[in-house]
């Protein structure tokens, strides 16, 4: 049992705006976001272009939804086909984010992703009422204002206002959930991955312990969760009772933090050398991603997935070095020792790589016969520092001005899609 008078008891909103993407196309054509049929498409030219967001009606009653193809969309007149403006998606994200500070100040708000923040409004209740009555007031704003849909769970913690908004608030619009509904609304959610922060291969492991609803991790063994899985069974155990310690901001799952980058190739990769150049602009990407938070790691996996033509299918394997790196060449070293004793020849459609086992990169292990070392990690952080203040397309490696290369047309996107 947990004592719940000894965790956290604040007041926590998760702002969820619903189908964000669509919902903004479809306020910019002059609709109604629920009640209209609409997709945005990465490139509405490309048949096999992946659905980032679909209207909840298209989702609803045409079965589409993000991550469905282009050409999985009936051809029906009522459906409307948007491309992504991500610089106005970023500008709407910007407003929604000053309604919030009406509330409450900026330390008070965390925008976890660009349709969704944590607002602690602890200390705001005592000028606009209890947490549910400031949660229909910013759905209201939002909704009189940019005429945009939105979600709010409520709990005692992030985690907690989470689980309470993925399960409850996004059918109501507003939900609340304390520590007391634990045992009847969060301990009978199966299967394990509608739990936040279970993943499906947890969930398979898990699985094989004989777990299979959240209540039974709850009253599962804690010294046999974390013999299996180290921290992570202390924090599924926890989490499962509803308890979250960290602060406003912080990462909700610690210990699993990684940096990666997965790209679906705008065609078939057949030529060996082609897909090595989209690898190494691949892993100059998760490197700057790790340098951009100080951060190194130890364990580095790659994934190659195989085209539809080839009737799917793919690798993904991991390998984990002595000397934790974020130089972009020492990653690219593994990911082809990784590539060369599993590709296939096959063609290429999808490449990942994930950059895990991660550690603070404030300290270097000298090597007597590696002096090159601390000057290649000094000039990985000299090429962010250019790239940040010229652009990101202001440095790039040769291989990015071949056939093959992805980082000059994506240098002019932004998130990954058109302006």
């Amino acid at each position: 049992m947990v004592d719940y008078s000894t965790v956290p008891q604040n007041k926590i909103l998760c702002v969820d705006m619903k189908s964000f993407y669509a919902s903004c196309s479809a306020v910019m054509e002059g609709l109604d976001p629920l009640n209209c049929y609409l997709a945005v498409v990465g490139d509405k030219e490309r048949q096999g272009s992946i659905v980032l967001a679909a209207s909840p009606r298209l989702k609803k009653e045409f079965g589409i939804k993000t991550g469905s193809r282009l050409f999985e969309i009936p051809k029906d007149s009522r459906i409307i086909i948007a491309e992504p403006k991500m610089a106005t998606y970023l500008r709407i994200s910007t407003e929604i984010t000053r309604v919030f500070n009406r509330y409450v100040p900026k330390e008070a708000i965390h925008v976890y992703s660009v349709d969704e923040s944590f607002i602690k409004v602890d200390g705001a209740m005592h000028l606009w009422g209890d947490a549910q009555t400031i949660a229909r007031k910013i759905r209201n704003d939002i909704e009189r204002e940019i005429q945009l849909p939105s979600a709010v769970g409520i709990g005692p913690n992030m985690l907690m206002a989470k689980l309470c908004l993925d399960l409850e608030a996004k059918k109501y619009g507003v939900a609340e959930w304390t520590y007391e509904d634990v045992p009847h609304k969060l301990w009978s959610v199966s299967p394990l991955r509608e739990m936040w922060g279970i993943g499906r291969r947890v969930e398979k492991t898990l699985n094989g312990m004989g777990i299979f609803t959240v209540g039974q991790l709850a009253r599962y063994d804690l010294d046999k969760l974390e013999k299996k899985f180290g921290i992570m069974g202390n924090q599924l155990y926890y989490h499962a009772w509803g308890v979250d310690l960290s602060d406003l901001g912080a990462p909700i799952i610690q210990g699993q933090i990684s940096f990666g980058k997965s790209q679906i190739l705008l065609r078939d990769y057949k030529e060996e050398e082609e897909i090595k150049h989209v690898i190494l602009e691949i892993c100059e990407e998760v490197a700057r991603r790790a340098r951009t938070h100080r951060k190194a790691g130890r364990t580095i996996s790659l994934g190659i997935g195989y085209s539809q033509d080839e009737f799917g299918g793919g690798f993904h394997r991991s390998r984990t070095i002595q000397q934790p790196t974020n130089v972009t060449m020492e990653l690219y070293r593994v990911c082809l020792e990784l590539f060369h004793e599993h590709y296939s020849g096959k063609t290429v459609r999808q490449i990942s790589l994930s950059l895990g086992n991660i550690v603070d990169d404030r300290e270097l292990q000298l090597d007597l016969f590696d002096r090159g070392a601390y000057k290649r990690r000094d000039l990985g952080y000299v090429v962010d520092s250019i790239r940040r203040r010229f652009g990101s397309g202001s440095l790039l490696r040769a291989v990015s001005y071949t056939a093959a290369g992805t980082a000059k047309h994506r240098a002019t996107l932004v998130g990954g899609h058109k302006m």
